[in-house]
């Protein structure tokens, strides 16, 4: 019988990858957010993470389970329909990631430098007070 520490090594990976990827993504999610829209900019980023882990775990699960029934039904092990269904679910996610990650490098860049300010431009930059994103008024 195999024990749970085969699985050790790949979730050592997992760790050390989500260690170094969220805090960067979400360091490069919030780099255009300016003082007063941070709060607006974090809530928005925290909460597209939990909707999208969510939303593309039940797609991956609802796509994993069609294969697995079906092994099921023509008398396959539990086990080998349940891995043939994951295996196709993995397979899945690894490709939107590769999708994912082409359309980053193809697809995001970074614009042109903007040109230089005019002087007018400049000063209401630099205004002391800067306007509220939401009005107080009822």
């Amino acid at each position: 019988m195999r024990t749970g520490s085969s699985s050790l090594p790949p979730m050592i990976l997992f760790g050390h990858g989500a260690g170094a990827g969220f805090p960067s993504l979400m360091m490069l999610s919030m780099s255009g957010a300016g003082p007063s829209d941070s709060g607006l900019a974090s809530g928005l980023v925290n909460t597209s993470v939990q909707v999208g882990g969510a939303i593309g775990l039940a797609v991956l699960a609802t796509l994993a389970s069609e294969p697995t029934q079906g092994l099921l039904a023509d008398g396959e092990s539990p086990a080998a329909a349940l891995n043939a269904g994951f295996h196709l679910a993995y397979l899945i996610g690894a490709a939107v990631a590769v999708v994912a990650l082409a359309v980053a490098v193809f697809v995001l860049r970074s614009g042109a430098p903007a040109a230089a300010p005019s002087e007018g431009a400049a000063a209401e930059a630099q205004s002391p007070e800067p306007e509220p994103a939401y009005s107080e008024a009822l």
